[in-house]
């Protein structure tokens, strides 16, 4: 581990920190923090930052109640940056959103990013407002014996697949299950971060394994 010692604080004795959400990867905020506020922050394992406009530390959530917990930080190789890495408690940012960064200034017409929270969003938006001729839609408008229905035809699709060793038709039954597994927890209110969690959680799975089989 590298001693904060090390770390290149600017003429003013801070250092930027990009806040990362460990689940989704996120950006969430840019602050400052000096030696103290980055201390304060590996003791509590909480984000502690410095203000310059108030010019004083302030502790993410103390006010809010939205507190970011530190699953790591991490320098740049110049050691004059840091990402800090948090499972948040609640919205990032004062306005109330989940992040900081909502305001597109340009995008790419032929690169197009994709990502899990962006397909959930998409996903939970056909349940909301029912767009005419969305599949998404048809299963929502035929309920869950319907949606769980689709879920087993695809478990069934990929074990054909990967029972064939076709490694191309398996990549799209697979996809194809996480898709309408999606449609299902939407349908019942779970999240991606839920899952995350649980997985999170089963971080000694292999050693339970070994266990049941010497049972």
């Amino acid at each position: 581990m590298l001693n904060i010692e090390e770390l290149k604080f600017d003429e003013k004795g801070l250092i930027p920190a990009v806040v990362v959400d460990a689940v989704t990867k996120k950006v969430l905020t840019v602050a400052y923090m000096n030696k103290e506020s980055l201390q304060i922050s590996m003791e509590k394992g909480l984000t502690c930052f410095y203000s310059r406009s108030r010019q004083e530390l302030w502790l993410k959530g103390e006010t809010s109640g939205n507190y970011q917990h530190i699953v790591s930080i991490t320098a740049d190789c110049d050691k004059d940056a840091l990402v800090v890495t948090v499972d948040k408690d609640g919205p990032a940012c004062h306005l109330g959103t989940d992040s900081c960064f909502n305001t597109p200034v340009w995008e790419s017409e032929e690169r197009h990013e994709f990502s899990l929270e962006g397909l959930m969003t998409l996903i939970e938006g056909r349940k909301i407002d029912k767009k005419e001729g969305s599949y998404t839609t048809y299963l929502f408008e035929k309920g869950l014996d319907k949606i769980l229905k689709k879920v087993g035809e695809e478990c069934t699709e990929v074990i054909i697949a990967a029972k064939a060793e076709d490694k191309k038709e398996t990549v799209y039954e697979i996809a194809d299950l996480c898709y309408h597994t999606m449609v299902l927890m939407i349908e019942a209110g779970i999240s991606l971060e839920d899952i995350h969690r649980e997985l999170a959680s089963r971080h000694v799975i292999d050693h339970k394994v070994k266990q049941e089989k010497m049972v």
